[in-house]
This record gives structure tokens, sequence and C-alpha cells, in this order.
């Protein structure tokens, strides 16, 4: 058996022995009622974060000697996907607490991973993220005892909002070293600045975040190691992106059919008595669940991928991570496409009364298109193409 049917078998024998994602029906409910409502206001939604706390998923991506689920990659992907058909604003909150997590499982020392993962099921923490290496505002000053002080600026830090905890990375001008750690966003000095408003994605929380003098105490430094498995992180954060995506399209997908049955009329000159009949419109639907299900296999081929290449732990080699980075942009390419292109059909499914504002039904582009600029999608297909072509596996980089 070469190496992938190895991978094959030792995933489908974990997937036996995992257990079934949770039946979430009473969340998703409660959630898309108000996300029309919620999309257009904007805000914080700390109702609603409640209730997925409630549901006990933060602590799905915290190991079991923690006293976390230890749920596979797969398993926690699905979560992802269900919430954000629905919101994929609250999907992203949610991943990236799941990515805080991973940050210090792989980046933490024994005690770090104990204090802060035990913390996370005990208090049930949210996490923030202030670790965005493009922004290079954030200065830390060493201390003479091994800490630092912070002082600056970081943008884009999803979940700091409402969160009790975040991680956050800083330049250090003597070393020009970057800094990461881990603070409580509660720290003095610490104000989380209520500047997000883009045209979607909109409760994610993903403002900028002020350091004024904040104390980072040395047992708060995270050391970095420089492994093919450290180097994970990158690749469960681009995963969480991708399952975004494919949440995207199928919630648009959703909401296409849910409105075309309920409200949707025939061409005049169809010649048949039903929407639902129109031989264009069954197509574009056709289409549309085409785009939606190639997007969710190959997510769920590349959460493969990274559970088999997770359970290697430390002994990862760098070929087996690189092929999972593969296997990634693969995923993220087709669901970045598939969102965007789903949700935009849906207006051609549905019809011109589908603008009406108060239904927000553009949500699910608007949506797309924030993320979908996160990382431009030609360097993917750039990536993909070398190794078609010459068999030239992606390089670790900050998005790879």
């Amino acid at each position: 058996m070469n190496d992938s049917g190895h991978a094959a078998a030792l995933h489908a024998r974990e997937a036996s022995a995992a257990p079934a994602v949770r039946d979430l029906t009473g969340l998703l409910d409660a959630l898309h009622a108000s996300a029309a409502q919620r999309d257009l206001a904007g805000g914080h939604a700390a109702q609603e974060k409640q209730w997925i706390a409630d549901a006990g998923l933060l602590t799905l991506a915290v190991p079991r000697e923690f006293g976390g689920e230890g749920a596979s990659w797969p398993h926690i992907y699905q979560v992802i996907r269900k919430i954000a058909q629905v919101d994929s604003a609250l999907a992203h909150l949610l991943g990236f607490t799941f990515l805080q997590e991973v940050s210090i499982n792989v980046w933490g020392n024994a005690e770090q991973r104990a204090r802060y993962l035990s913390g996370t099921v005990k208090e049930r923490w949210w996490w923030g993220n202030a670790v965005n290496p493009l922004d290079t505002r954030l200065v830390a000053s060493a201390t003479i005892d091994g800490g630092y002080l912070l002082n600056g600026q970081k943008g884009f830090c999803s979940g700091t909002r409402g969160s009790q905890m975040m991680t956050v990375s800083a330049q250090d001008p003597l070393t020009g070293n970057s800094v990461f750690a881990v603070v409580p966003t509660t720290r003095e000095g610490i104000t989380v600045n209520e500047d997000w408003n883009p045209i979607g994605q909109r409760q994610t929380d993903s403002g900028s975040v002020s350091f004024a003098q904040v104390r980072v105490e040395p047992d708060e430094v995270l050391h970095r190691a420089d492994t093919p498995y450290a180097s994970l992180r990158t690749l469960v954060s681009q995963q969480v992106m991708t399952n975004l995506f494919v949440g995207i399209a199928q919630g648009a997908l959703d909401e296409a059919r849910a409105y075309v049955t309920q409200y949707g009329k025939p061409w005049l000159t169809s010649g048949v008595a039903k929407a639902t009949d129109d031989p264009y419109l069954i197509q574009r639907f056709g289409e549309m669940r085409i785009q939606a299900v190639s997007a969710e296999a190959l997510a769920e081929r590349a959460a493969q991928a990274l559970d088999a290449a997770w359970r290697e732990g430390p002994s990862l080699s760098a070929e087996a991570r690189a092929h999972v980075a593969l296997a990634t942009s693969e995923a993220k390419i087709v669901a970045h496409r598939a969102a965007l292109d789903v949700s935009e059909k849906l207006f051609d499914a549905c019809g011109a009364r589908a603008t009406h504002g108060p239904l927000a039904l553009d949500r699910f582009w608007r949506n797309a298109r924030v993320h979908t600029l996160h990382d431009p999608l030609d360097y993917r297909v750039r990536d993909v193409g070398r190794y078609a072509l010459s068999g030239t596996l992606p390089e670790v980089s900050l998005y790879t």
C-alpha cells in the first residue's frame, strides 16, 4: 500500500471511532432567524456567541488531555460549514477561536498548553486574533525580566471584541524578530476599537486593537517553532477560510431554493405553470449545486489530508506538509469561485424582487467578496499549476 493508501486507511479507522457531528438544528435555526437583520445592523453578536458557547462548540479543537473534545479536522470543518451556511460571520469567529487554540497547541510549552487550553474548557473563553504578521505597527520592547511592553496598533483583529483572551504578534525593534504572546483582552492598556465597517462579514469583530504600555509577562511569551508540524497552523487558518466559502455557497443555494419555491413565478414565455418546472431555472440550480458540492468535496479531501498530517505530530516531514498545502490550495480555489458564483447566481434564479433590501440576500456575495480578497487567487492557481506541470510542491509562506 502506498503512502496515500496508508493515510486513507488510517483516516477511515479514526473516522469510524470519531463522534458524529452533533445535531445543530436548533442553533442553526436560531442564527438563521436573525441573520439578515444582524447583517444589516452590523455590530457585536453577543447573544448569538453565547448560544454557540452553550452548544459546547468552543472546545472542539482542544485536545482531550486538556478536557476538550479533540475532534478531527473533518469534524471541525463540517461544523464551520454548517454555521457558515446561515451566518458566515459567526462561523468565522468560531473558526478563529479554533485557530488561536491551535496556536497555543503548536507554539506553547507544556505549562502554557495546560494553562490556556484547560482554561478555555473551564472558562469557555472566546479567543481574539491580533496575529497579523503583515501589520508591523505594534512594537514589543523587551523588559529586563524576559517580558515585553507593547505599544502601537494592530488591524484586522478578528474576534477581539467580546473575547476573553487574545494572541498577539509584535515586532522587537532591537532584534528585528517577531514576538508572539497571549494576553487577556481586558488587560490594562488594551483598547478594542469598534471601527470594523466592511460591506460583508459585518459581525466578525475584526476591527483594530490599540496597545499602550501593555505588559506581557515572561510566561505569556510564545516561542514559535519553525517545523513542518507547527506550520500546519497556517493551513488550519486557510481551511477555515475555505470552509467559510463552501458554507456561503451552500447557504446561497439554500436561500435561492427557498425563495423560488415560495415566491418564484414562471417567465411569461416559459410555457410552464410553475417556476420550478422552468427548464432554464432547473439548469441554473443544477449548475449552482455542482459548484457547491464540488467545493465541499475538495474541502473534505483537504481536511482529511490535514487530519492525517496533524496526527503525525512533530515527526511530520516537510514533503508531507507540502502535500497538505497543495490540497488546501486546490480546495480554496474551487471554494472561492463557488462562493462568489453561487451567491451571484442566486439573483439570476430568484429575480428582481429578491433584491428587496430587508431580505439581505446580497449578504452571501458581500460576505464572500470580503473574505476572498484576503490573498490573491492567482498565486494559488500558480502553485497548483507548478505542481501539475513540474511536480513542484508549494513552499511554506504566510498563506500556504
